[in-house]
């Protein structure tokens, strides 16, 4: 039976789904692909045979394109140009994550090697897919990275913007609730803790074009928590940033920036030993 009161809706969700998904790959193909691309660069439970690294990679780049060819108009972007760009760049992609990986291997001491890194830690998976997404953006390819940044989000606990600029080496610690904006930059061989956010001062959509995430320039730490906004917010090469610390303002290099909030530490029968006051009572 036809239900006269749903058919407004019906017909709304019939003309919005299709101009949607017109526009819009399928998240779980975009996630397929991320999958088989991953396991391809580093696999975790076994080995392609000799010959069928070429055909694995062939069909990963023909995925990719059937995934642009969904929602991309061909006559605004060179697809095919597109894929070719971003399959000539793996090989250095795949080397800058090497890199990171060996740095986090080499600062993290409950590390047993580089293998156990790639293969079980949140915050370089985070990393893998914020270099995978940011080449795709550099490609001008819209909203497949930020699907494949969001699922990555939700896997690990780290927020990384596609549109946000790394350099190499970078580690990320733990990784949970990590915030890095789409403009912020990252030098090369810095150190980030969980709970760390680069953010923006303010959040309006007309500055959309400006720079409202920090920079942090190269050899840095953050540590666990620290809060460190703005745009025009640089923390200067060969610094360290302790945790609990927010920051709106610019840190010259070699700097070391802590929190001062005293502790006081006592043992539990110095507690117990404190005599209460009590009023008396008439």
């Amino acid at each position: 039976m036809k239900n006269h009161h749903t058919q407004p809706l019906i017909d709304l969700l019939r003309k919005t789904h299709h101009a949607e998904w017109e526009a819009t790959p399928s998240a779980q193909e975009a996630i397929g692909w991320l999958n088989d691309l991953v396991h391809f660069l580093f696999p975790s439970n076994h080995l392609p045979k000799q010959s069928s690294y070429e055909g694995i990679l062939k069909k990963n780049q023909i995925d990719l394109e059937n995934i642009l060819l969904s929602y991309l108009d061909v006559r605004e972007i060179d697809i095919e140009g597109v894929v070719e760009a971003f399959y000539v760049s793996l090989g250095e992609l795949y080397q800058d994550l090497r890199l990171d990986a060996s740095k986090i291997y080499e600062c993290d001491p409950a590390a047993t090697s580089v293998n156990e890194v790639i293969v079980s830690y949140p915050g370089f998976y985070a990393i893998t897919v914020y270099r995978i997404a940011n080449r795709l953006t550099q490609l001008n390819i819209s909203v497949l990275p930020r699907i494949i940044s969001e699922y990555a989000h939700g896997k690990t606990g780290v927020d990384i913007h596609p549109n946000a600029t790394i350099g190499v080496p970078f580690m990320i610690d733990h990784g949970t609730g990590i915030v890095i904006g789409a403009t912020s930059i990252i030098g090369n061989n810095v150190s980030i803790y969980q709970g760390v956010t680069l953010g923006a001062l303010q959040v309006a959509k007309e500055l959309s074009d400006t720079k409202r995430h920090p920079t942090v320039e190269d050899n840095v730490v953050i540590y666990a928590r620290t809060t460190i906004l703005g745009g025009k917010t640089v923390i200067g090469k060969n610094s360290i940033i302790g945790g609990s610390v927010f920051l709106t303002k610019s840190v010259e290099p070699n700097s070391q920036v802590f929190n001062t909030h005293q502790l006081r530490i006592t043992s539990k029968n110095e507690i117990f030993q404190e005599k209460p006051i009590l009023s008396e009572v008439h």
